[in-house]
């Protein structure tokens, strides 16, 4: 009986065989369910079993002989043809040799080798960089065993500083003034001032002197005036010495008078004091007012012949304020000290004239 062909690894493989291999693995990519595996897998086409019906073979003689091809050639050529391998269930295919199932064995054998044994699951990374806390939580540096003061309230509540004895009681700065009495005889000074009220038309009325040793106050020759020339009238009952009334008639005759007919075309009818003569030192001072001696006035308001009142304030109508404004400008001069709204506030609702005496004849007007 003739020899069957050579085995299969030394043939030459055919182009049907490796169109075979690429369908069957578009098969199992196409997820098709694949016959089982059988037991008795059928014999390999290129293989046809020996039987006494198939036809004789030609003699080896007569058959090409495929010359020899390197070892490593073949097994190169072998890993080109093999099925590739699947997680799909295996098909009925043509069974390689024992030398391409060595092949592939020792093939996996050397990745297992290759790959590192599993190890424990590592954390997430965003878990790494956080710290693990220590076994044993550090306690904190004691601090030293020195006790802080309490905060408590004193025993005693702490009492003011003690005032001055004479805090209360302010006593009035000494005035050669206060020393002032009246003589038996009246002084001839006196006497012309008084003829000089006369001639501007003042009628006046002689008063009692007034002092006062305790304050300070003192007034030795006063009068009474009642007008201040022959048409503006003052009151009510006007306290002054007989000095401060002649300033004060001349001022009205010069300066007041003067101004009401520029303003208002009309006269002064009268004139409204606020204080003439008043025993009492000045505010918040322990001086004494220019008051204490008769030598101030203090004017509150006029009215004019037409009846119109000009109210002394701090804000005025357009007309009255300019008359306001020409008096107490024209004062400062005639009159030593000039106060009036604006100054403070002892004076928003009046005037202030006095004849204090002032060092190398100034004044203060405000």
């Amino acid at each position: 009986m003739e020899q069957p062909l050579t085995p299969r690894v030394d043939q030459p493989l055919k182009p049907r065989r490796r169109h075979k291999a690429k369908s069957r693995v578009q098969q199992q990519t196409t997820s098709k369910p694949a016959p089982q595996k059988t037991q008795n897998p059928q014999p390999s086409p290129l293989t046809p079993p020996p039987s006494s019906s198939s036809p004789p073979l030609p003699s080896p003689a007569d058959a090409p002989v495929p010359e020899p091809r390197p070892a490593a050639a073949a097994k190169m050529e072998e890993q080109k043809t093999a099925v590739p391998k699947t997680d799909g269930p295996k098909t009925d295919g043509p069974k390689t040799d024992t030398t391409s199932d060595q092949f592939n064995q020792e093939k996996s054998r050397q990745k297992k080798q290759a790959r590192p044994e599993p190890s424990a699951p590592e954390p997430p990374a965003d878990t790494e960089s956080e710290p693990e806390p220590p076994a044993d939580v550090p306690t904190p540096t004691p601090k030293p065993d020195i006790e802080e003061p309490e905060t408590q309230p004193p025993a005693i509540a702490p009492q003011p500083p003690p005032k001055p004895a004479d805090a209360g009681d302010k006593k009035m700065l000494p005035d050669p003034r206060s020393a002032d009495l009246p003589d038996a005889k009246m002084p001839a000074e006196e006497v012309a001032c008084r003829e000089r009220l006369k001639a501007l038309g003042v009628e006046f009325d002689e008063h009692k002197a007034e002092s006062n040793p305790e304050i300070g106050c003192s007034i030795p020759y006063p009068i009474v005036i009642k007008t201040l020339n022959k048409s503006v009238a003052i009151g009510p009952a006007t306290e002054l010495n007989c000095s401060m009334a002649e300033a004060a008639a001349r001022f009205t005759t010069d300066v007041i008078q003067p101004a009401a007919k520029a303003e208002f075309s009309t006269e002064v009818k009268s004139i409204s004091q606020a204080s003439a003569f008043v025993c009492r030192p000045r505010h918040g001072t322990g001086k004494l007012s220019e008051h204490a001696f008769g030598n101030a006035l203090d004017i509150g308001s006029f009215t004019l012949s037409d009846g119109k009142k000009i109210e002394i304030g701090p804000t005025p109508p357009e007309k009255d304020a300019k008359f306001l404004n020409a008096v107490r400008k024209a004062a400062c001069g005639p009159f030593k000290t000039v106060l009036g709204p604006g100054a403070d506030a002892d004076h928003a609702l009046h005037f202030h004239f006095d004849l204090e005496p002032r060092k190398h004849g100034g004044t203060f007007c405000q």
